[in-house]
């Protein structure tokens, strides 16, 4: 499984002036857990002008819809995204999933609400909270989501304490 370069795409992301906000594996690593991701997932901002900002900074980079046949036609442009939600993609610098909403939050503008500044390769970028990302992987039920829920409750638990 190739790793995705999260310096990359957060390096590209920001410097396009895309919104988003960092949820999955990644939002759970940066509050310290031990959890290993090998993609980038984040909720974007689904505004047509950020719509363009997110398409501009990812052609760059080839998006291809991942697990899906090389004979199905795939343009990533603004009225793709706009016409779906939920992207699953592998680029040039590894695995990036496009989220248009995480349930049970909701879209981008309550997800924001959900989410902290937090400093990464330089640049400060909105990362899904611990309370966020615990609502959201409980709502998935997904093993792979279960499997983490005791180490992110842990790691609130703590951060509460020191408030």
């Amino acid at each position: 499984m190739t790793t995705t370069n999260f310096e990359r795409i957060i390096n590209l992301l920001s410097e396009n002036k895309v919104d988003f906000v960092i949820i999955g594996g990644l939002a759970a690593t940066v509050h310290g857990s031990a959890y290993v991701t090998y993609d980038m997932d984040i909720c974007y901002d689904r505004l047509s002008l950020n719509v363009d900002h997110l398409c501009d900074a990812l052609t760059k980079i080839h998006p291809k819809l991942r697990g899906a046949p090389d004979d199905v036609p795939f343009k990533f442009d603004s009225p793709t995204v706009l016409a779906g939600l939920n992207f699953t993609l592998d680029t040039d610098y590894g695995a990036l999933d496009l989220l248009g909403e995480v349930e049970p939050l909701g879209e981008f503008e309550r997800v924001v609400q959900y989410s902290e500044v937090a400093e990464l390769f330089g640049f400060n970028v909105r990362v899904l909270s611990l309370d966020g990302l615990i609502r959201a992987k409980r709502k998935a039920g997904r093993k792979k989501d279960l499997i983490v829920l005791p180490e992110l409750e842990a790691l609130l638990a703590m951060q509460k304490k020191q408030k």
